[in-house]
This record gives structure tokens, C-alpha cells and sequence, in this order.
């Protein structure tokens, strides 16, 4: 939790730092990054070139990602990414999270649910024991008007999945998909969230900076 600079206003940062060191899921980019220019005389700016995937960190996952005719993230509507969300503790809910594991905090759901599953996220290595949710769970929380979920693992699915059920899911019930997040200081309870994806044409993930800020909001 900090607060912005220059104001008492209180956000909850969900993004992990990204540099070389970040977690990839296996076989997927890294990041890395390059300097293109440096200041010095005849050059008055620093300016780098970065290579990863769209999926390093926290990010937005489109359509595109999980079906061939799906949306890239440039076609994304940003309304599921900016609102009232709801966290909810899953804490060790592993392998796969259960509806069991949510309906406690489950009344009067907003249209954002995301899921705490590490007590500490690892945001310095790849965990192929991560939890995931079991794509009843997604079907439960789809059926009470929920349109985005968001978890602090790499995947909907397990990480051996090849099928990818809850994606799957995902896509037959137009779910808003956000992974990596990083809840351990974030109590359960509502919150605004703002992650808005990047505009980015043919491309099926992208990058957001993901925060939260009180609910409800102050003027």
C-alpha cells in the first residue's frame, strides 16, 4: 500500500517490478533491454529498446490469446479493467480454486473479482505448483454477472494444462482476463481497480500497471 505523491491518496500497487530477473512461464520471452541511445554530447536523451512477451508481469489477457477469433487487446473494451472489484483470500487454495474457497465472500458480487493465492507471491522465480481455478468456479462467478477475474498466478489453468479448461471458459463466457497480480498486502474486501491494456493491434496480451484505490471513491 502507498500513498500517490503529493496527495493522502491510498493506492495498493498489484504489479511486480519487470527486469531481467522476472518469472516467464516456460518456453515464453523474457524481458531483456537495450540502450538505443545514451546521453552524451552530440545526444540529449536516453532512449532503450525492450523485447518480451506480452505476458511477463501483470498483465491483460485478450481473446486472441486463448482463441484464434478472438480480440487482440487493441479491441478490447476498457470498461471490465476500471471499477469496483472485489479481493478475495484464497490463501494455499491449491492446486485449483474452488468455488468452496470464494463463496464466503461471495454475496452481492461486483462485475471484478481477483484472487489472493500466495501469502507472498513469487515474483523472482516460476512456480509450476501455482493454483489456478477450476473452470466450475469461473462458470459459478460468470453466473452472478461477474466480467473480469484476476489471480497472482501465471495462468488461469495449471501449468501443465494442455487443454486449458478455465481458459476455455474464459473465452465461451467473455470473461476479462488479469494474471500475475501481486495481492499479499491487499485485505479482502472492494476497491476501484484501474488496469487498462495497452492498444496494441494483432497482439494477444499486454502489460498494465495494476492498482487499486478505495471504495467507494472520494470526489
Amino acid at each position: 500500500m502507498k500513498r500517490a505523491p503529493g496527495t493522502a491518496e491510498i493506492l495498493w500497487d498489484l504489479s511486480p517490478p519487470v527486469d531481467a530477473s522476472a518469472p516467464v512461464f516456460p518456453g515464453d520471452t523474457p524481458f531483456s533491454m537495450c540502450w538505443t541511445a545514451t546521453l552524451a554530447p552530440g545526444c540529449p536523451v536516453n532512449v532503450s529498446a525492450v523485447t518480451l512477451s506480452p505476458h511477463v508481469g501483470s498483465h491483460a489477457d485478450a481473446p486472441l490469446h486463448y482463441d484464434a477469433a478472438g480480440a487482440d487487446v487493441a479491441g478490447l473494451d476498457l470498461a471490465p479493467y476500471l471499477g469496483r472489484c472485489r479481493v478475495i483470500h484464497a490463501v494455499d487454495a491449491r492446486p485449483l480454486v474452488h468455488w468452496r474457497h470464494l463463496e464466503h465472500a461471495a454475496v452481492d458480487l461486483p462485475p471484478r473479482v481477483l484472487v489472493r493465492t500466495y501469502d507472498r507471491a513469487p515474483i523472482d522465480r516460476f512456480d509450476p505448483h501455482m493454483a489456478a481455478f477450476a473452470p466450475d468456479t469461473l462458470e459459478a462467478l460468470a453466473d452472478r454477472g461477474v466480467r473480469l477475474v484476476g489471480l497472482d498466478t501465471a495462468s488461469l489453468d495449471p501449468a501443465d494444462s494442455k487443454d486449458l479448461p478455465s481458459h476455455q471458459v474464459a473465452r465461451r463466457r467473455d470473461l476479462r482476463v488479469l494474471e500475475n497480480l501481486v495481492l499479499d498486502t491487499v485485505p479482502e474486501g472492494d476497491y476501484e481497480l484501474i488496469a487498462l491494456p495497452l492498444r496494441w493491434r494483432g497482439v494477444d496480451a499486454s502489460p498494465v500497471r495494476a492498482v487499486l484505490r478505495p471504495w467507494p471513491p472520494t470526489a
